[in-house]
C-alpha cells in the first residue's frame, strides 16, 4: 500500500530541460496526476527516448490537466500546440468513435475479457487512428469505473436524485441518462473537485486509483462495487512530429513506448484494491450490489443502448464487442 499512499502526497515532476541539438520538443498533454503510475512511466518513456537520441529528442510533459481536459488536450494536438497526448480512449474517440464500443456500460465485466477484446481489435484502431494523424505510441490501462458519491448509491433509483458529474456534454449521453431519470451535469474533470465542493455535483464516475489520486473521495465517500465500464487509455503522438525523428530511431522508440504501456498496466491494476484499501481507511464506505440490484441496473443500461447506438457509437464496433466477449466466455466455459 505504500506504493498507492505516495499518489496522495504533494510532489514535484521533475522534466529534463537540456535543449535538444536537433530541434525536436515533444510537448505532450495529459490529466494524469502528478506522483501516479501513468505519468511515471510516462515521464520514464521520455527520459528513455531522450537518452537513446543523445538529448536530440525531448518529451516536455503537461500533467494534471493543467492544459486542460482531454477534449482541450485533444483539440491543442490538433492545431500543433502539443504534438503528444496520453488520455484515455474516451478522449480519443472524438477521432475514433469505435473506441466508444470498448466503454459500454456492463458490457465488460473482467480484466481477461477486456484484454481479449482489446487485443483483436487494436490492429484496426490503431490503423484508424493513423488515418486520422495519430500514431499510437502504446495503451495502457486506467482501471474500471466505479460510482462514488455522497450517499449511498446501491441501486439505480438511489443515483437518480444525486447530481452525477459527466464527462461527455453530448446530446445523446446526457439525453440517455435524463430518460433513465438521472441528472448529468457535464463538466470538465479539471473541475471534479471545485464542483464536489460547491453542491454542483455529488456523484461521479472514476476509476479507485483516480478518486485517490485527486482525492475526489474525500468529498464523495460512497463508493458502488460494481464495474460500470473499463477505462483504457492511449498514449498518441501526430503523424508529422513522428515522422519528423530520426527516422533510424523510430523502431527502437516505438519498442520503448510499447514497453512502458505494458508497465502502465501491470502497475496499475494491482493498484485498484490496494487504491480501495487506502481510500476505507480515510472514511470510504464500499456499498456491495446484490444480484437483483445489478440486473436492475442492466435493464436500464439496456434502455439507453439504442439512444447511444447509431448516434454516438457505432453499431458495428459494439457488435464486435460483444462477438469478441462471447468468444472469450464460450472458450472458457468449455474449460
Amino acid at each position: 500500500m505504500a506504493v498507492v499512499a505516495r499518489l496522495v502526497l504533494a510532489g514535484c515532476l521533475c522534466l529534463a530541460t537540456m535543449a535538444p541539438a536537433w530541434g525536436n520538443t515533444i510537448k505532450l498533454g495529459t490529466i494524469a496526476p502528478v506522483n501516479s503510475p501513468w505519468l511515471e512511466i510516462i515521464r520514464q518513456m521520455g527520459d528513455e527516448w531522450q537518452r537513446m537520441a543523445n538529448g536530440a529528442v525531448e518529451v516536455k510533459i503537461y500533467p494534471g490537466g493543467v492544459v486542460g481536459d482531454e477534449s482541450d488536450i485533444l483539440r491543442k494536438v490538433r492545431v500543433g500546440q502539443l504534438q503528444a497526448a496520453s488520455i484515455s480512449i474516451a478522449g480519443l474517440a472524438e477521432a475514433v468513435p469505435d473506441l466508444r464500443a470498448l466503454y459500454m456500460p456492463l458490457l465488460l465485466e473482467s480484466d481477461e475479457e477486456l484484454d481479449y477484446v482489446v487485443a483483436r481489435m487494436r490492429p484496426s484502431l490503431e490503423a484508424a487512428l493513423e488515418r486520422r494523424g495519430f500514431k499510437v505510441l502504446n495503451w495502457g490501462d486506467a482501471g474500471w469505473m466505479h460510482f462514488f458519491a455522497q450517499k449511498p448509491v446501491i441501486r439505480p433509483d438511489d443515483l437518480r436524485p444525486q447530481k452525477l458529474f459527466w464527462w461527455d456534454a453530448r446530446g445523446p449521453y446526457i439525453d440517455a441518462l435524463k430518460s433513465a431519470g438521472f441528472q448529468p451535469v457535464p463538466l470538465p474533470a479539471t473541475e471534479m473537485h471545485m464542483a464536489l465542493e460547491s453542491g454542483l455535483i455529488n456523484a461521479f464516475t472514476a476509476p479507485p486509483i483516480a478518486a485517490l489520486s485527486f482525492q475526489w473521495f474525500a468529498l464523495a465517500p460512497h463508493m458502488t462495487d460494481m464495474k460500470w465500464v473499463p477505462l483504457i487509455g492511449a498514449t498518441v503522438i501526430t503523424l508529422d512530429k513522428w515522422n519528423s525523428l530520426p527516422e533510424a530511431l523510430r523502431p527502437r522508440l516505438a519498442e520503448t513506448a510499447a514497453a512502458a504501456g505494458d508497465r502502465i498496466t501491470a502497475a496499475v491494476r494491482p493498484l485498484h484494491d490496494e487504491s480501495i484499501a487506502v481510500m476505507r481507511q480515510h472514511g470510504l464506505t464500499v456499498h456491495q450490489v446484490p444480484p437483483d440490484a445489478l440486473e436492475e441496473w442492466r435493464e436500464v443500461v439496456r434502455a439507453a443502448y439504442p439512444k447511444l447506438i447509431g448516434p454516438m457509437v457505432p453499431a458495428a464496433a459494439v457488435a464486435q464487442v460483444e462477438r469478441l466477449r462471447d468468444e472469450y466466455r464460450a472458450q472458457h466455459e468449455a474449460k
